[in-house]
């Protein structure tokens, strides 16, 4: 093998171990508020995971989804989906936007449940008792919210 390959290959190498190393950095000066979680030892157990800004006014759609999230889905994704040390997930996340999880995304979800593959909280139950319009309302309530704490 001459010189030539070998350099390719090591700059493919390093170039492949510097772009691994750079998309595992967290940068939290450039997230919002509400993406920068507390040091997990300041966080007791079911403690919010991040601080969710509340809009001043939800549309109507927001509010009836507010009212199915606070039914279905607070007691583990928390109070405004701030998520909940050792339970579950923020849903007010750059993870959930809209160009990653689509609101069809969240009717999967509470439908079938899912497999933990972002988060280390274990893998989500199906939610029983709420129709596919209940959750694009409960869906409509999560993006107002993530709005409001500029993750879209």
């Amino acid at each position: 093998m001459n010189n030539t390959y070998k350099a390719i290959i090591a700059v493919f190498v390093l170039g492949s171990f510097g772009f691994y190393w750079a998309a595992r950095q967290a940068l939290p000066e450039d997230m919002p508020a509400s993406m920068q979680p507390a040091a997990p030892s300041a966080l007791a157990s079911n403690a919010p995971i991040v601080d969710v800004a509340v809009p001043a006014e939800l549309s109507a759609d927001a509010r009836m989804g507010q009212r199915g999230f606070e039914a279905k889905c607070a007691s583990c994704h928390g109070t405004h989906a701030a998520g909940q040390t050792g339970v579950a997930p923020p849903l007010v996340h750059k993870i959930y936007e809209p160009n990653h999880h689509s609101d069809v995304a969240f009717v999967l979800a509470a439908k079938n449940g899912v497999r933990a593959h972002h988060w280390r909280f274990g893998n989500m139950p199906p939610v029983d008792g709420l129709t596919n319009a209940d959750v694009m309302l409960i869906a409509r309530y999560i993006r107002e919210l993530q709005k409001e704490n500029g993750i879209f």
